[in-house]
C-alpha cells in the first residue's frame, strides 16, 4: 500500500519535473543565443528615462537620499515631503501582488486594488498623533492590529507558540531567525487571505478567516525551522535523519502522521516535541481543507520535500553534476513552495495565477541565492551560484546563473506578463535595486570580483547594467526598507536586552551583597532574633525588581551616583520583603513557601514574623534618611512620598483581605492590584525622580507607566498561579484559589486575563513612546514582566 502511494506521489514530482525541464530548456535556448540581451537592452533603454536624473539634479537628489535612507521614519517622511511616497508604495505593493499573490498588473481592476492598498498604507505611515513613531511589527502594534480585527485570542495563541518554538530550537540553529521565518510565513498567509477577501467581507466572516489564516500560517511555517532548517543544520545523526525523513515522507504520502515509535539517537526529547507540534499542525491544515485542496496540498508538499531532499544530498565536492541536476530541483521547489500556500488557504482556482507562480519562483530564488552565495559556500551548500563559482574555470558547459537570472527576467516580462509596461518597470526596478544593495553590502572590491566572474560572457550588457547600478534612482522598495529596519531593530533589541540582563545581574549581586542587616546590639536577645529573622527573609532568592528599576532609572538615565543611591535601593527591598512577610502570614495568604524556602512565620513564629516585617519598614525609612549626598528638601519630599505609599499599600492589603470570598468587579480588582503591586513599581521610579529633581510631567508619565506595568505584572502572577511550574516559581501554585481570593484569572478567565495583560502592556508601551527621554530598559522590563516563567 505504502509503496503504491509513494509511486503515485513520485508521479506528481515527475509531472512538476517535466514542466520545470520544459521551462529550463526554453530559458537555455534564449541564454545560449543571447537573445535576451538585445531584448533587455531595449527594455532598459526605455526604463532608464524615468530613473537617470540629469547630472545637475542628481548631485542633490542622490546625496539627500543617502543621508536619509538608513532611517526608516526619516526616509518615509522624506519620500512624502518630496512627493515620491505614492510612487514608491505603488511599485512596492505591485511587486508584492506579483511575487506573493501571483497577480498580473495589466488590468484597471488590479490597479484600483493597488491604489486602495497604497492609500491605506500611506495613511498609516504618515498619520500624526499619539503613536506616529511606533515601530512596525512590535508587540504593541501587532496587538493593536489584532484588537482592531477582533483576533486577539489567536494572536496570543500564536505568540505563546512562537515562544515555545524559540525555546526548543537546538544549539546549532538560530532561534531568532526561525522565529523571523515563521512570522514572515504567517504574515504572508494573512496577506493572501486578506487579498482573497477584499474590502466588502462582513466583519464576523473577516474575523473568522483571519483567525484561521494566522493558525494556518503558523502550522505551515513550522516546516521551515523543524524540517528544512533542522535537516540543513546537520544536528541529527545519520540514523536519526533517515528515520525523520522517512516519517515526513510517510506523512505526505499517507496523509496522516504516523506514531513516532522508538527514537534511536540523542535528540529524543527534541524530536518528541517536534513530532507533537508538527502532528497538530498537519491535522489542523487537513481539517481546514476540502478534499480537492487537501490532495493539492499533499502533492505540492511532497514535490517540495523531494526537491529539497535532492538538493540536500548534493556534495559541493562533486564536480560532475549536470545543469539539469543543478537547476531543475531549484525550479521545482521555488514554484511548489508558493503553490503550497495557495492550497493551504483554499484559494480560488486560477490557472493563470498558478502558471505565473510557477514561472516566477526561479526568479526570486536566483536573486536570493546570489545575495547569499558566500554564506552558502561557508556551509558547503550546492546552489547554482556556489557551484558555478567553484567550477566555472573547469566546466565550460555550466550555465551561468547570473545570465540565467536575466534570461528569466526577459521571459517573465515578455512571455508570462505579455510585455506589460508596468510589469517591466517593477521587475527591472527590483533587479537593479538588488544589485545596488549587494554592492553596498559587499563593498566595491568584492562586488567587482563577483561581477568579473558572472558577467565575463556579456561585457556590453554588463556595462549597461553597472551604469544603471551606479546612476539609477527611485528603485527602492518598502519591503526591503522594512526588512532592514526590522533586522536593525532586532539587533538593537538583542544588544539592549543583553545589556539589560547583564546590568540586572550585576545590580542584583550588588544589592544582595548590601542587604544583610548588621550592627545589632548582642545584649538584647530579642532584637538579635528580629534581625536574624529579617535577614532570613532577605536571604531568599528574590528578583530584587524594585531596587533594580530604581538603579536603572536613577543611575543609567538620571546619572545618580551608584554608591550614594545605595541606601534608597536597600530601603525599597526592605519594604518589599516586609510586605511579603505580611502576605505569607496565616491571617492573610497562609503560605508555607516563599522564594523557594519555608516562610518566616513557620521557621520562627507568627509574632517574630510580624515584628520582623515592622522592623524592616522602619529600617527602610532609616536608610532613606541616610541619603545625605542629596538636597535635604528633595530627600524629605521623597520620604514623605514613601511614607504615603506605605500607608496606601496597607490599605490595598486590607482591601485584598476584605475581598476574600467575594466576586470582585474588574474595576475593584484593578484598584487592589494598583495598591498592592503598582504602587511599589511607582515608588521605584518616582523616588529617584524626586531626588533627581525631575518635572511633574515626567513623573506623571512614570506613574502612568507604573500603573499599567504593575497590573500587567500582577496578571502574569495570577496566570502563573494556575499555569506555572512550582519548581520555577519557588512557591505553591493555586494559592489564590485555596485561599478563596479573587484574582484576574478567576474574574476574567485565563484568556480574558491574558487579553487584559496585553492591553495594559500596550498602554505602558504607549506611555514610553510619549516620554521625552529614551528609556530602553523600561521596554525590556515590560517584556520580562509579561513573558517570565517565575
Amino acid at each position: 500500500m505504502k509503496k503504491e502511494l509513494i509511486k503515485k506521489a513520485d508521479i506528481s514530482y515527475q509531472v512538476a519535473e517535466r514542466k520545470a525541464l520544459d521551462y529550463f530548456q526554453s530559458l537555455s535556448v534564449q541564454l545560449k543565443d543571447k537573445s535576451y540581451v538585445q531584448t533587455l537592452t531595449t527594455d532598459i533603454q526605455s526604463w532608464r528615462a524615468a530613473h537617470i536624473n540629469r547630472p545637475f539634479f542628481s548631485l542633490f537628489s542622490n546625496s539627500k537620499r543617502k543621508a536619509v535612507s538608513q532611517d526608516y521614519h526619516h526616509h518615509i517622511a522624506w519620500l512624502d515631503k518630496t512627493g515620491k511616497l505614492e510612487t514608491y508604495l505603488d511599485r512596492s505593493i505591485s511587486y508584492i501582488f506579483m511575487r506573493d499573490l501571483g497577480k498580473a498588473l495589466d488590468s484597471p481592476e488590479m490597479q484600483n486594488r493597488i491604489d486602495r492598498s497604497v492609500e491605506r498604507l500611506k495613511s498609516h505611515l504618515t498619520h500624526t498623533g499619539k503613536r506616529d513613531r511606533e515601530e512596525p511589527f512590535n508587540m504593541a502594534s501587532l496587538y493593536r492590529f489584532a484588537e482592531k480585527e477582533g483576533v486577539e485570542t489567536t494572536l496570543i495563541w500564536v505568540m505563546e507558540k512562537l515562544k515555545k518554538v524559540a525555546y526548543n530550537i537546538p544549539e546549532g540553529m538560530d532561534a531568532e531567525e526561525s522565529q523571523r521565518k515563521l512570522i514572515k510565513i504567517i504574515a504572508g498567509v494573512v496577506m493572501q487571505v486578506m487579498e482573497e477577501m477584499g474590502d466588502e467581507t462582513p466583519s464576523e466572516v473577516r474575523k473568522q478567516r483571519l483567525e484561521k489564516a494566522i493558525r494556518l500560517g503558523y502550522c505551515y511555517g513550522l516546516t521551515y525551522p523543524f524540517i528544512d532548517d533542522l535537516l540543513d543544520a546537520r544536528i541529527l545523526s545519520s540514523e536519526e535523519e533517515k528515520q525523520y525523513t522517512d516519517l515526513i515522507r510517510t506523512t505526505l504520502v499517507m496523509g496522516t502522521v504516523p506514531d513516532l515509535g522508538e527514537w534511536p539517537g540523542n535528540n529524543k526529547e527534541l524530536i518528541h516535541y517536534i513530532h507533537s507540534e508538527l502532528r497538530d499542525a498537519f491535522n489542523y491544515i487537513n481539517a481546514n481543507q476540502s478534499e480537492e485542496t487537501r490532495k493539492e496540498f499533499l502533492e505540492q508538499s511532497y514535490v517540495f520535500f523531494k526537491s529539497q531532499e535532492l538538493d540536500r544530498e548534493k556534495d559541493i565536492a562533486n564536480g560532475q553534476y549536470t545543469n539539469e541536476e543543478i537547476y531543475i530541483p531549484v525550479i521545482v521547489k521555488s514554484a511548489s513552495s508558493r503553490l503550497i500556500m495557495r492550497s493551504i488557504i483554499t484559494a480560488s482556482d486560477d490557472e493563470d495565477i498558478d502558471n505565473r507562480t510557477f514561472y516566477y519562483g526561479i526568479y526570486n530564488q536566483l536573486a536570493d541565492d546570489f545575495a547569499d552565495m558566500f554564506e552558502d559556500m561557508e556551509q558547503g551548500a550546492v546552489t547554482p551560484y556556489t557551484y558555478y563559482w567553484k567550477y566555472h574555470d573547469q566546466r565550460s558547459d555550466l550555465i551561468n546563473p547570473f545570465e540565467l537570472y536575466w534570461t528569466v527576467i526577459c521571459y517573465l516580462i515578455h512571455h508570462v506578463y505579455q510585455s506589460d509596461t508596468k510589469t517591466r518597470e517593477i521587475i527591472l526596478d527590483r533587479a537593479i535595486n538588488g544589485l545596488k544593495r549587494y554592492k553596498a553590502r559587499m563593498g566595491n572590491e568584492k562586488y567587482n570580483q563577483v561581477m568579473d566572474v558572472f558577467t565575463a560572457g556579456i561585457p556590453a550588457f554588463n556595462r549597461l547594467i553597472q551604469q544603471m547600478v551606479r546612476k539609477a534612482d527611485d528603485v527602492d522598495f518598502f519591503d526591503k526598507l522594512l526588512r532592514d529596519h526590522m533586522i536593525a531593530n532586532l539587533k538593537k533589541d538583542r544588544q539592549e536586552q543583553d545589556e539589560f540582563i547583564d546590568t540586572v545581574r550585576k545590580v542584583r549581586e550588588l544589592i544582595n551583597h548590601s542587604l544583610p542587616i548588621t550592627g545589632s546590639d548582642p545584649e538584647f536577645f530579642q532584637k538579635e532574633q528580629i534581625t536574624a529573622a529579617a535577614n532570613y527573609s532577605l536571604e531568599g532568592d528574590g528578583k530584587r525588581l524594585r531596587p533594580i528599576l530604581t538603579w536603572l532609572l536613577g543611575v543609567s538615565v538620571y546619572g545618580l551616583d551608584e554608591k550614594k543611591i545605595m541606601p534608597l535601593l536597600k530601603s525599597l527591598e526592605y519594604m518589599h520583603t516586609a510586605s511579603l512577610i505580611f502576605d505569607d502570614l496565616p491571617s492573610e495568604d497562609n503560605a508555607s513557601l516563599r522564594r523557594g524556602r519555608t516562610t518566616l512565620h513557620e521557621v520562627y513564629d507568627i509574632a517574630t514574623a510580624e515584628l520582623a516585617g515592622l522592623f524592616l519598614t522602619q529600617k527602610a525609612t532609616s536608610e532613606q534618611s541616610a541619603l545625605d549626598a542629596y538636597n535635604s528638601n528633595a530627600v524629605l519630599k521623597m520620604i514623605h512620598y514613601s511614607s504615603q505609599m506605605t500607608a496606601d499599600m496597607c490599605k490595598g492589603q486590607l482591601l485584598d483581605l476584605n475581598s476574600e470570598g467575594m466576586q470582585l468587579t474588574l474595576e475593584q480588582l484593578n484598584t487592589i492590584c494598583y495598591y498592592k503591586t503598582g504602587m511599589a513599581f511607582e515608588a521605584s521610579l518616582i523616588m529617584p525622580a524626586i531626588i533627581a529633581h525631575r518635572g511633574e510631567t515626567e513623573m506623571d508619565a512614570l506613574k502612568s507607566f507604573a500603573y499599567h506595568a504593575g497590573i500587567a505584572f500582577q496578571i502574569k502572577d495570577d496566570l502563573l498561579d494556575v499555569e506555572g511550574d512550582m519548581a520555577l516559581l519557588g512557591k505553591p501554585t493555586f494559592q489564590d484559589a485555596g485561599n478563596n481570593h479573587a484574582n484576574f484569572v478567576s474574574v476574567l478567565g485565563i484568556m480574558g486575563a491574558k487579553k487584559a495583560m496585553w492591553q495594559h502592556y500596550c498602554l505602558a508601551v504607549e506611555v514610553l513612546q510619549e516620554m521625552p527621554i529614551n528609556m530602553p530598559f523600561m521596554k525590556h522590563f515590560l517584556n520580562y514582566a509579561v513573558n517570565r516563567d517565575s
